[in-house]
């Protein structure tokens, strides 16, 4: 199964609770009805701000560590030989930038526990 974009906004819209503005000297029985969850819109804009900084950070060549998940780092890779392997043609692959991921210890041993 692949996480989708849209699975996590639900996630986030589901997870994320905000404390409502008081409109009264009214208080709630139970405690819950003092929050609110997050409209799907505002989700969305959560998670898309949140890529929209990670992107525009790796993109500047700054690394992106979260804690406890993993770090997103920009690697270069020289210009180097390779071939079509369709014609076996010889070609020069120019040189670029990279994004590698390298998962965090605490992640890691979560993933191997069975």
């Amino acid at each position: 199964m692949t996480l989708t974009k849209a699975d996590i906004t639900d996630s986030v819209r589901r997870e994320v609770r905000i404390k409502r503005l008081p409109t009264s000297q009214q208080r709630y029985l139970f405690p819950d009805m003092n929050w609110e969850s997050l409209t799907n819109i505002r989700a969305e804009e959560i998670v898309n701000s949140l890529f929209e900084i990670a992107k525009e950070s790796l993109s500047e060549g700054k690394d992106v560590n979260i804690s406890g998940f993993g770090k997103f780092q920009v690697r270069f890779k020289w210009a180097r030989r390779g071939r079509n392997p369709q014609t076996g043609e010889m070609m020069i692959l120019r040189s670029r930038r990279v994004v590698t991921f390298k998962v965090s210890p605490k992640l890691r041993e979560r993933m191997n526990i069975t």
